[in-house]
């Protein structure tokens, strides 16, 4: 009987504020440690927590993006515990009334599209850090990013696969991006995961789970999925239990680690927190809000599958950020088929781009320059072997692609009595290959076209070669 795995994501996106939620303190990545730590985030006697307004805003954009409930009167709590980048001895967060209450987030694993339903959505602050390099053995505070605001997006348990996981990581990575409330940075740690991960047969109650704490890369929360997944299921199968707990994953290694034992709500003591008022939101700030709105990915995705007939994959890749979609929208509205400039966006130039390390924010191909490229490929000029070699040509600066394809001799041969010399050609000295195809091996065909290619240094018109070959091959 298989086992079927449970998991539902914690995420903290950091807000894209320039000052801190409870302080006027600098959120800027990179300072000098604490530098940026005020007497607020420091928890001076006699300091007072004063909300910031861009936080709320920020908030109330995601809870509309997810089609979330926004809620009109929420509390600001104090969840108690104890660790040496936590000045105060407790965090503010917010936890029965949260600001945001449901909402989803459509995925697409493959061809597949699932929603995966959201529990809730709140505001907090971040600690610091500890940091356990160079300091011989012992551990320095950081408090730089103490008091940086952060929204914590929970999901249902909702994600049966690693691979869903991602899916909806990277949807709503893509999410906050897009409406601007994060710059998705992973690796500075403004977008982080923990994934709860447990396993069950199907059909029977959910199992107990582990949670996996601070997962920075979508490639990281893959394989830290498995592994927790496997080594669950191994517990099981050898007659063990698994213990709720909070476990590391270690990227070296490849595998979890216990942290410490998972802590329940009530461990944390919440209560209202008495220096802050209860958050109202009128629903005039609300419509405000929603009137600031750009198009969502989810509508443009649908669009693009209606309008473009482009698959759900394809419409996915392609609003994966506003820059991408808006350069797809400009690379049609200046001519170019949609399906061909889908395709070559989310396969060669994509490739070219993380090559370079570059993105749709700074792409290395300009894109009336890119629509040019794609015309010579639809009308023939050149071959999509010989259009990689000219975009890539493009993303070194070389020039446009006309001047590329002119100097690198890469026009197609689309003249008929040359393509009829070399088909020829190459069953004058392939006769073996053609007896083989009319005998009925689809192959050898493949291997006449390659052949042809070949004699024409990759410059023949694959379509024209296929139809001058079949008629010819069709006589006796």
């Amino acid at each position: 009987m298989t086992w079927e795995i449970v998991i539902g994501l914690e995420t903290h996106a950091q807000l894209t504020t320039a000052s801190k939620i409870f302080s006027g303190a600098s959120t800027a990545f990179g300072a000098p440690p604490n530098t940026q730590a005020s007497a607020v985030d420091l928890a001076l006697p006699g300091t007072l927590p004063v909300l910031n307004r861009g936080a709320v805003e920020r908030a109330i954009r995601f809870g509309l993006a997810v089609g979330g409930t926004i809620a009109p009167r929420s509390v600001f709590a104090r969840k108690n515990y104890f660790y040496p980048d936590l000045p105060k001895g407790y965090q503010i967060s917010q936890y029965e009334q949260p600001v945001v209450a449901g909402g989803s987030v459509p995925i697409v694993v493959g061809e597949s599209e699932k929603t995966v339903r959201l529990t809730r959505a709140h505001l907090e602050e971040d600690a610091g850090k500890s940091l356990h390099e160079d300091f011989h053995g012992m551990t320095g505070i950081d408090l730089n990013r103490a008091g940086t605001p952060l929204l914590e997006i929970v999901s249902e348990p909702d994600m049966r696969s690693a691979a869903e996981a991602v899916a909806y990581a990277r949807a709503l990575h893509a999410l906050v991006r897009w409406i601007g409330i994060c710059d998705g940075n992973m690796q500075e740690g403004s977008f982080r995961c923990d994934a709860n991960v447990s396993v069950r047969r199907p059909g029977e109650p959910l199992g107990t789970r582990c949670e996996i704490k601070n997962l920075n890369s979508f490639r990281f929360l893959e394989k830290a999925i498995e592994h927790e997944a496997r080594r669950q299921v191994a517990l099981i199968e050898d007659g063990g239990a698994v213990v709720q707990e909070t476990r590391l994953f270690d990227p070296e290694r490849g595998e979890t680690r216990p942290m410490r034992s998972k802590e329940d709500a009530q461990d944390y003591r919440y209560f209202p927190d008495p220096d802050l008022l209860p958050l109202e939101i009128p629903k005039a700030w609300i419509e405000e809000v929603r009137r600031a709105m750009p198009p969502l990915p989810g509508e443009m995705r649908r669009r693009y599958e209606t309008e473009h007939k482009l698959s759900a994959y394809t419409a996915a890749l392609l609003t994966e950020s506003r820059e991408k979609a808006a350069y797809f929208e400009a690379a049609v509205a200046a001519g170019a088929e949609p399906r061909l400039a889908a395709n070559w966006i989310t396969g060669e130039l994509a490739a070219v781009m993380n090559e370079r390390g570059a993105d749709f924010s700074r792409p290395p191909v300009e894109v009336r320059a890119f629509e040019r490229l794609l015309g010579r490929i639809a009308d023939g000029t050149v071959s999509a072997k010989a259009a990689k070699e000219v975009l890539l040509a493009m993303a070194a600066g070389e020039g446009d692609a006309d001047g590329i394809i002119a100097r690198r001799g890469l026009v197609q041969i689309s003249d008929a009595g040359a393509l009829e010399a070399a088909v020829d050609a190459v069953l004058a000295a392939h006769a073996r290959l053609a007896d083989d195809y009319r005998a009925g091996k689809e192959k050898a065909f493949n291997a006449l076209v390659g052949q042809v290619m070949k004699a024409t240094q990759g410059k023949a018109n694959p379509a024209q070669a296929s139809e001058i070959l079949r008629r010819k091959l069709a006589r006796r």
